[in-house]
């Protein structure tokens, strides 16, 4: 008798195991994500990183290998590229908002391998232009990726993932 619950057991296990991977894990790496302006009211606000654990484990070494490659290359001074995100994330942050140019917006900043990725909503294209050109232009910064949304300006949706309604 005592076999058949182990069998039982056994064969659910691959069910369960599949059910946990298909949970999302939010921000599992821990990239730096922050709300940054919110003067825009209705913009859709980005849902944060988020990975199945079957992900993280495919992304694990790949992010290892992208992270340590900037440091052998030369072009780091850090051992891995993703390090350098807890401290550039705040710095455009602060420098966004002491800026003054950008107080009529509604932006998130993501900080991944040395990348700045901006999300959320501008009153125009010139104004998510600048804002990238800006950002560009803190130390560390190796890129920007403008995710940035004109709401009413033609595109039905925003450019990146919207977080669930709470």
């Amino acid at each position: 008798m005592q076999w058949r619950a182990w069998l039982l057991c056994c064969a659910a296990l691959p069910a369960h195991a599949g059910a946990q991977d298909a949970a999302a894990l939010v921000n599992p790496f821990h990239d730096p994500f922050v709300p940054v302006t919110s003067a825009m009211a209705g913009c859709p606000v980005p849902e944060a990183p988020r990975y199945t654990a079957q992900q993280v484990r495919d992304l694990n070494h790949e992010r290892t290998q992208h992270g340590a490659s900037c440091y052998l290359s030369g072009r780091c001074r850090l051992a891995n590229s993703y390090l350098y995100d807890a401290e550039i994330v705040p710095r455009v942050q602060q420098y966004i908002r002491q800026d003054g140019r950008f107080d009529d917006t509604s932006v998130w900043v993501l900080g991944q391998r040395r990348i700045v990725t901006l999300m959320g909503c501008v009153p125009s294209a010139a104004q998510a232009r600048l804002l990238e050109q800006a950002v560009g232009l803190v130390d560390d910064v190796m890129g920007v990726v403008n995710l940035l949304y004109v709401p009413g300006a033609g595109a039905a949706q925003a450019p990146y993932p919207v977080a669930p309604p709470r």
